[in-house]
């Protein structure tokens, strides 16, 4: 099935493993370095640096904005590097993720406990993502360069449910 996710999203509960799910509104954007210091500030503040709840984070590698795009390309980079901090993440109202490859038995348990989401990119497609990127602006951490957190504005950025809001993952046949 197909069907859409507007960001911020108040429910995600009908979209279910193998959905092709186009996603616009606000993306934030991390990878595992920004995730390392995410986990750091809300230990010690309390709260996210910026809203968690009900939006989604992209694991993003960037590469060099081109005349007259919002972003360079934008494909996906690997899930599991961010596994060792997505548990917690979730628990502090992370819910929607969209990345690359498998995720680790923990994750998907964080997101059946907590009634989240993980959302597949497709590898290669960096371009096709950047044609569908509005804007891009630096949010937090610009010293990690190319790892800062950024706040994208996507329009119908196409993905695939991986693990739904119960926690179950598309085993493709």
């Amino acid at each position: 099935m197909e069907t859409k996710l507007v960001l911020p999203a108040e429910d995600w509960s009908y979209i279910q493993p193998g959905d092709i799910v186009y996603v616009s509104g606000k993306l934030y954007v991390g990878r595992d370095q920004a995730h390392r210091l995410l986990v750091e500030e809300v230990k010690e503040k309390g709260i996210p640096p910026f809203p968690f709840q009900n939006n989604a984070i992209y694991y993003m590698g960037p590469a060099p904005t081109k005349e007259g795009m919002a972003i360079g390309s934008s494909g996906p980079t690997t899930s599991k590097r961010m596994d060792e901090f997505s548990p917690f993440l979730i628990s502090k109202g992370l819910k929607i993720m969209i990345g690359k490859g498998p995720r680790s038995e923990s994750v998907v348990e964080a997101v059946k406990e907590h009634g989240g989401l993980y959302l597949q990119a497709f590898g290669g497609c960096g371009a096709l993502y950047a044609s569908r990127t509005l804007s891009s602006r630096t949010l937090l951490y610009p010293f990690l360069g190319p790892e800062a957190v950024l706040e994208l504005e996507v329009k119908d950025f196409p993905t695939i449910c991986i693990i739904d809001s119960r926690g179950e993952v598309y085993r493709p046949r």
